[in-house]
């Protein structure tokens, strides 16, 4: 069993039983619902003729499981390597990959999938800093008049798209994700803003973005508009949880990610 790459709203293990290859991913208790959404997901992307990680259910017939440490999954791993985020080859299978889920999973409907949700400015642990709650704040802020005075596109986010969620197989040349996260609904280029973070921000993601534009159901107009406040807001996030779960290293960047930004 192999540990994967630290990811912001799960861990997760690549291991093989039986001669095949699986995936297990282990979320929060409170996400099992949108954790469920996210295997039931993957399963409508397969009926799309997409690749994903097909969910394993339990002998009982069920997605998930409770464990002490939170709720467990296990999905068949798609075979091939992760994508390597700072490559602009994989960039551009990374954002049509993101870009043709995001398409493909219009009009998919499940109990479990969440509306999007913004961090509380008056949390209790954003006073682990002095200048979270006020940055925190600010992205907040932001978010909200985005999506009054703005006219988004809104679908089923996959809420962590990072490199590592996506495989490709060079033998064959399909790609596709690993799994579908801890699915809930809201502006799409929140998705694209995220995967960005992890490309090492605008500056080094052209790629991203260009095959993302390509594949996905967002125009150019609307990234361009949207962005710039969903990547704060995704720093907010990302400080937010850093905050909440004592993680020194995690809040670090997202302070320096945060004041790295105009206004």
């Amino acid at each position: 069993m192999t540990g994967l790459p630290l990811a912001l709203m799960s861990c997760g293990w690549d291991f093989t039983a039986g001669g095949a290859r699986y995936v297990a991913r282990l979320a929060e208790s409170a996400a099992r619902q949108p954790v469920e959404a996210g295997l039931a997901a993957a399963q409508h992307l397969l009926g799309a003729r997409i690749d994903a990680g097909a969910p394993v259910r339990t002998l009982g017939g069920a997605l998930t499981v409770v464990v002490p440490q939170g709720v467990l999954s296990v999905l068949h791993r798609l075979p091939g390597r992760f994508l390597d985020g700072r490559d602009p080859v994989d960039q551009q299978w990374w954002g049509e990959r993101l870009g043709a889920v995001h398409r493909a999973l219009r009009g998919f409907r499940h109990a479990g999938l969440r509306p999007w949700q913004l961090p509380d400015p008056d949390a209790a642990h954003l006073d682990a800093e002095p200048w979270l709650r006020p940055a925190v704040t600010t992205a907040v802020t932001a978010a909200t008049r985005l999506t009054v005075t703005d006219q988004l596109t809104y679908g089923v986010l996959h809420g962590d798209p990072a490199p590592q969620a996506f495989a490709i197989d060079p033998a064959t040349g399909r790609s596709g994700p690993l799994h579908c996260g801890a699915s809930g609904t809201g502006p799409l280029v929140y998705d694209l803003a995220a995967a960005i973070t992890y490309a090492g921000g605008p500056e080094r993601a052209g790629e991203l973005v260009s095959g993302y534009l390509g594949a996905g159901p967002v125009g150019a107009d609307e990234v361009e508009a949207a962005l710039p406040v969903l990547l704060r807001l995704r720093w907010a996030v990302q400080a937010d949880r850093a905050a909440r779960y004592d993680c020194p290293q995690g809040l670090d960047m997202a302070r320096v990610a945060l004041e790295s930004m105009a206004g």
